[in-house]
């Protein structure tokens, strides 16, 4: 799978090179391509934004520099391209296996107050957000989302890795432990050191339901 991260600020992707993605890449079971949008700009200052028309605070992107830069990775369209913005429709689990099917995948970072609109309507195929809140750019929801999907492709986790983790059947995750058996005056629970996996699937089970039921009811509506 290729992941295209389009931005005006590359040097921030340099998380992506570290723990499991980083390894991932490494070992060509994925690739990730950053892209710096200033390289194709036609203004010769390397200009990527101005001024919005009818006023206001803030600087826009130019459509140029970013049409430029989508159409340069992606010629022939075959990529799902997809802006990272606050207006766009959160991000979700099941969305993950929907991308992870795709071979390749564009992420447009916006930054200051925006994308030009006309860029987004002829190169964006939809456009996500990562939360109800506002950020500095597009730059940390495009890593939220490569590492989402990067972890669900082939050999980048163990299978058994993907199994019973928050989200999984709508529920949120059970809690975990490891030695030593008691710290801080707490013990782990009897039934995960009892080597009964009746048991022990039962506890988690239950465990997820309880703490979904607390934290996120909504989950267990839909």
């Amino acid at each position: 799978m290729r992941i295209t991260i389009l931005t005006l600020f590359p040097e921030m992707f340099s998380a992506l090179n570290e723990s499991i993605i980083g390894r991932a890449v490494k070992g060509n079971k994925l690739q990730i391509d950053v892209v710096n949008i200033r390289d194709y700009t036609q203004d010769k200052h390397l200009k990527c934004d101005d001024y919005p028309f009818g006023g206001g605070a803030g600087m826009v992107m130019m459509a140029q520099p970013v049409g430029s830069a989508i159409e340069a990775v992606d010629p022939e369209h075959k990529a799902r391209r997809i802006y990272l913005s606050p207006k766009g429709k959160t991000f979700r689990q099941d969305m993950v296996y929907s991308l992870v099917a795709c071979e390749h995948i564009v992420l447009l970072c916006g930054h200051y107050e925006g994308v030009d609109q006309r860029a987004i309507d002829l190169f964006i195929d939809e456009e996500l957000s990562i939360g109800d809140y506002v950020l500095t750019g597009g730059e940390l929801p495009a890593m939220v989302v490569a590492d989402c999907v990067a972890r669900y492709v082939d050999g980048v986790l163990s299978p058994e890795s993907l199994v019973q983790e928050s989200f999984s059947d709508n529920l949120l995750e059970y809690p975990q432990y490891t030695r030593p058996v008691e710290y801080g005056g707490m013990t782990v629970p009897e039934v995960l050191r009892s080597g009964n996996h009746a048991e022990i699937d039962k506890w988690r089970r239950e465990k997820a339901l309880e703490i979904t039921k607390k934290r996120r009811p909504d989950l267990l509506q839909d």
